[in-house]
């Protein structure tokens, strides 16, 4: 059984998130989302919010798990069995700090490959950040997240 962690923080859950989990479904028997924090970032969900987020978005993906995860990704995604680490690639800012973490976790962990997919053109520009900024002003973010997460979002600027 071939097994693969897509990890992130998901912060919030986007379309372009839900395109990689939908397209690494197909390729992989068993496909983990691993929600976790980014220590750079200040997040605006706690990560059982997140959880509960994709949990509601990708019920109907039956290979599909989410689960939340700490420490380093190369001894979680050992510990869950995965042999791939799914990264999403956006832009080429993206692939050069993807590249140095793929092979910084190659040097840590031999036995685990990362496999870089590239976003469908029509969430190449989506990004939380910008998704957060749009909604804190009142805008419609329907078109950026799935409708399951839009009510999560609303609730967090909502006055």
């Amino acid at each position: 059984m071939t097994k693969a962690v897509y990890p992130g923080s998901f912060d919030p859950f986007t379309n372009g998130h839900l395109d990689i989990i939908k397209r690494s479904s197909k390729i992989f028997d068993k496909l983990i989302i691993a929600v976790g924090d980014n220590p750079a970032k200040q997040p605006l969900f706690s990560k059982d919010e997140r959880l509960k987020m994709i949990k509601e978005t990708i019920r109907n993906l039956k290979n599909v798990e989410v689960d939340l995860f700490d420490g380093l990704l190369v001894d979680y995604a050992r510990k869950r069995g995965a042999q791939v680490v799914i990264r999403g690639i956006r832009t080429v800012s993206d692939f050069e700090y993807e590249y140095q973490m793929a092979l910084t976790n190659k040097a840590l962990s031999t036995d685990i490959e990362t496999m870089f997919m590239v976003t469908s053109k029509e969430y190449a520009f989506v990004s939380a950040k910008l998704i957060k900024e749009a909604a804190s002003l009142g805008g419609d973010i329907s078109g950026f997240v799935p409708a399951e997460v839009v009510k999560y979002v609303k609730s967090k600027f909502t006055h």
